[in-house]
């Protein structure tokens, strides 16, 4: 049976009213078949906490997202809620609920936002970050070898630096599928269907010694990306005691548009 065309399909509404999707294939991780890649339910997130109360003249401007335990491939329950509400600044909050292969439902990743009131201010845009060189720099190319799973095969990549090479690793990339079947994608939904790819991007370390997983993501968005191509600028700085930190710039093809950092737990291979 061939998967939809889409990181989730709409499965209803639970008792309590909280909307049900239902993950497919293109969710799946490298670290393990049963688990989600960082990237969909931090997408997923995402449209719940543009949607929850949303009001036009606002716009989401940070995101931080703790992945809670292993994000199953399987029904997720949506839960979001205004924590605090403001004329000028909201933080609101979304949750990704599914449940084990034992025991009941839990929270599996928590997402939380600031969503600030906008006001003209074009006459003072100033981007502190390096642009990166263009889409069309880029190497067609797959991550392959242990860099393959159900995710990065539904991603098309531009590579303009090698896995592992000295300095920040650079790429373009773009989702083949939407985030939710039947929908089209918000810009901030497509930012974040990426951008959890940057501790896989500035990784240093060799995937067949190594495991490299992040617990979160914290991104600032100073302003809404455009187009299709994510590009993410990104290096993995590793401690001496098996925790690391990766940091990184996420553009559009006119530019900086974020940064994003993650907490990265490294463990040698068995």
């Amino acid at each position: 049976m061939t998967s939809p065309d889409a990181f989730f399909v709409p499965a209803g509404v639970d008792d309590d009213g909280y909307e049900i999707v239902t993950a497919t294939e293109h969710t799946v991780s490298l670290w393990a078949p049963t688990m989600q890649h960082g990237a969909p339910p931090s997408a997923l997130l995402v449209r719940a906490l543009e949607r929850v109360d949303a009001r036009p003249d606002t716009r989401i401007s940070r995101v931080v997202v703790d992945i809670l335990g292993p994000v199953p491939v399987s029904d997720i329950t949506i839960r979001a809620w205004t924590a605090r509400p403001g004329a000028n600044v909201e933080l609101v909050v979304a949750e990704l609920w599914a449940r084990g292969s034992a025991g009941p439902a839990r929270a599996v990743a928590r997402g939380s936002a600031w969503r600030m009131r906008t006001e003209p201010t074009d006459d003072v845009v100033h981007v502190g970050d390096s642009v990166m060189r263009p889409v069309s720099a880029g190497v067609d190319s797959t991550f392959g070898g242990l860099w393959t799973s159900g995710y990065l095969d539904a991603v098309e990549f531009k590579f303009l630096t090698e896995l592992g090479a000295a300095g920040p690793g650079e790429v373009w990339a773009k989702p083949t599928p939407v985030l939710v079947q039947g929908e089209s994608m918000t810009p901030l939904e497509r930012l974040f269907s990426i951008a959890d790819i940057a501790n896989g991007v500035g990784a240093k370390l060799p995937i067949e010694q190594w495991t490299f997983l992040n617990t979160d993501l914290t991104v600032h968005v100073f302003r809404e990306p455009q187009g299709d191509w994510i590009g993410v600028s990104a290096e993995t700085s590793t401690g001496p005691d098996g925790i690391a930190m990766c940091a990184g710039t996420l553009s559009d093809e006119l530019g900086p548009v974020g940064r994003i950092a993650q907490t990265v737990l490294v463990r040698r291979r068995a």
